[in-house]
């Protein structure tokens, strides 16, 4: 099953608008995220996007180097038409699947990227879904990961950090309503791990070299080698 903001078709149509007013530095965390890739996987190489409905990630990379061929995974359909219809001209350049990380080729690819996604997973199957990814990585292929981790102990804390979202979310031009039912929604819906569980989860699917590149209150992003 797909989550439903992602198989609704009226949510598709204001999606990347909302995630811009929710995440600080949406654009420009994609495009590090490209620079980080285009910096370290090779000519010719292959790219596995883990999460491409939309097409952002996909569209960046394929600007950023026209000898890349890229794999795009998302088991969202609609999601996915929507990363055809964004892409245009490179659309052809990219092989879709539908589906989650079992559904995807074996690679080895060179490197792989996959942002604002994982946090929907809770720990175990998040696990998982690393080390699947891991052994499609060809050795010392760079992974590019992103999504919502911060602090979650004390009670405190976390709560601050919620407060930050809500009023950036508000700061940004959306409702102090949207706000609140976007907290409410994220409380009830995503398995939030900290900044250190998922270092550890990156760990211990066998990456290394885990450093993180971009941090935006309750959003992190780490670049690591298989």
């Amino acid at each position: 099953m797909t989550h439903r903001p992602f198989s609704d078709r009226t949510a598709l149509a204001t999606y990347a608008q909302n995630a811009r007013l929710a995440v600080p530095g949406f654009d420009s965390m994609h495009l590090m995220a490209s620079v980080i890739l285009a910096g370290q996987a090779p000519q010719g190489g292959r790219i596995l996007v883990l999460g491409a409905g939309g097409g952002m990630e996909l569209g960046l990379l394929a600007e950023a180097r026209s000898d890349w061929s890229l794999d795009g995974v998302d088991p969202s359909e609609p999601m996915l038409d929507l990363a055809r219809e964004t892409l245009g001209d490179h659309a052809g350049r990219v092989t879709f699947h539908l589906g989650y990380i079992d559904d995807a080729p074996t690679g080895p690819f060179d490197g792989a990227v996959c942002i604002l996604t994982l946090h929907f997973l809770p720990a175990a199957e998040r696990l998982r879904t690393l080390q699947e990814v891991h052994r499609r990585l060809a050795p010392g292929a760079p992974f590019v990961v992103a999504h919502c981790s911060f602090p979650q102990e004390p009670v405190e804390v976390r709560s601050r950090w919620r407060d930050l979202e809500e009023a950036y979310i508000v700061a940004s031009g959306g409702t102090p309503e949207m706000a609140r039912k976007r907290r409410e929604g994220v409380e009830e819906a995503l398995p939030v791990l900290s900044p250190e569980e998922d270092e550890a989860l990156l760990r211990q699917a066998g990456f290394g070299s885990v450093t993180p590149f971009y941090l935006g209150f309750t959003f992190r992003g780490w670049v690591a080698c298989a």
